[in-house]
C-alpha cells in the first residue's frame, strides 16, 4: 500500500513554524546534534566507549592513572586520549579530552586544545613565536589581550607588537619580521567587523600565521577555520560556557604541526582547566545553538 502523509503533523509543524518565525531552510539546523555526536576517525564511532552506557561525559577527578607498563599510558584506544592514553591529568584527562573533541567539531576544526582561561589560550598562541618576531594586532582588540601584548609580551619576551586598523587588509603595515596577524571579529566590546577571508589571503601571501579570536560570534555563527585562518581562539567563559560559572579558553586548528606544539605548550606550562570546569563547559556547548539563536532574535 502507498504511504500516506501525516497531514495533521504537517499542519501542526507549519503552525509552529509560522507562530515562532522558524525559517523553513535554516542554515544552522542540526548544529546542536553535530556538537554532541562526535565521530572518531580512527574507530568510526560517534562517541567514546563507556561501559556504563552514560550519555553524559563523566567527571574524571583522578590526578594519576594506573599504568600496566611504566611510561605507557592507559586506555590508548579511548578517543578522548587522542591515542596517548592517560598517566597524569595535566597531560591528559578523559573529561577534558571529550570537551576538546566537541569544541573542535563545533569550530569545524581538526584539533582543539583547552586552557584554564581565554588569556591562557592567548598566551599559548604567542608561545608559538620566538624572540625577535613581530605580531600585528587589530587595534580594537579585547582590553585584556591588549594589556598582555603591551605590558608583558612586548617588554618581556622580545616580541614586537603593533596595532592597526584591519578594515583594509591590503594596506596592513606588515613587516619582514611579522610572523602573526591577530584578528578579533566582531571586536569586544565595540563589535567592529573585519573580513577574515581577505585577511587570511594577505597572511598567506606574507607567510604569517593568522589567529582569530572568535569569542563574540561563537562557532554557531562563524567558523574562521573555513575562511582560511590558522588558529581560532575562544574565551569559553563567554557564550560557549554560557552560564557565568566557568573560566576557560581554547585554541582550535587544522594544522597538525601547530597542534603538536600547542599540546606540548599546554602540558609544559600547565595552564589546564579542571575536569569539573570541562564538564560545565561541555554542558554549555550543548545549548549554544539555542542561546545564540535567541540572542540573534
Amino acid at each position: 500500500s502507498s504511504h500516506k502523509p501525516n497531514l495533521e503533523l504537517s499542519y501542526t509543524m507549519a503552525f509552529f513554524n509560522n507562530m515562532f518565525n522558524v525559517p523553513t531552510q535554516d542554515p544552522y539546523r542540526r548544529q546542536g546534534t553535530a556538537y554532541l555526536h562526535i565521530k572518531d576517525a580512527r574507530k568510526s564511532t560517534e562517541r567514546s566507549e563507556n561501559p556504563t552506557g552514560a550519555v553524559v561525559v563523566p567527571i574524571s577527578l583522578a590526578t594519576t592513572f594506573q599504568q600496566t607498563t611504566p611510561g605507557l599510558g592507559t586506555a590508548q584506544d579511548d578517543p578522548n586520549s587522542f591515542g596517548l592514553g592517560y598517566e597524569y591529568s595535566r597531560t591528559g584527562n578523559p573529561t577534558r579530552g571529550a570537551f576538546e573533541r566537541a569544541i573542535a567539531a563545533a569550530e569545524k576544526a581538526k584539533h582543539a586544545i583547552c586552557f584554564a582561561s581565554g588569556s591562557a589560550a592567548t598566551s599559548a598562541v604567542i608561545h608559538l613565536l620566538q624572540h625577535g618576531d613581530h605580531v600585528l594586532s587589530v587595534d580594537d582588540v579585547y582590553g585584556g589581550t591588549q594589556r598582555y601584548f603591551r605590558r608583558i609580551v612586548s617588554p618581556n619576551m622580545g616580541i614586537g607588537v603593533d596595532f592597526a586598523d584591519f578594515s583594509n587588509p591590503k594596506s596592513l603595515p606588515i613587516q619582514s619580521s611579522t610572523k602573526m596577524l591577530w584578528l578579533e571579529t566582531p571586536t569586544n566590546p565595540t563589535l567592529r567587523i573585519s573580513d577574515i577571508s581577505a585577511v587570511s589571503a594577505i597572511a598567506k601571501e606574507k607567510g604569517c600565521l593568522l589567529a582569530v579570536d572568535n569569542t563574540f560570534c561563537s562557532p554557531y555563527f562563524q567558523t574562521p577555520i573555513e575562511m582560511g585562518c590558522d588558529l581560532v581562539v575562544h574565551s569559553i567563559t563567554k557564550y560557549i560556557g554560557g552560564h557565568s560559572d566557568v573560566v576557560m579558553g581554547v585554541v582550535c586548528t587544522n594544522r597538525d604541526d601547530l597542534y603538536e606544539r600547542l599540546r606540548f605548550i599546554q602540558n609544559g606550562i600547565g595552564a589546564v582547566p579542571s575536569p569539573f570546569d570541562c564538564f560545565l563547559a561541555h554542558r554549555g556547548l550543548k545549548t549554544l545553538h539555542v542561546r545564540m539563536e535567541a540572542a540573534a532574535r
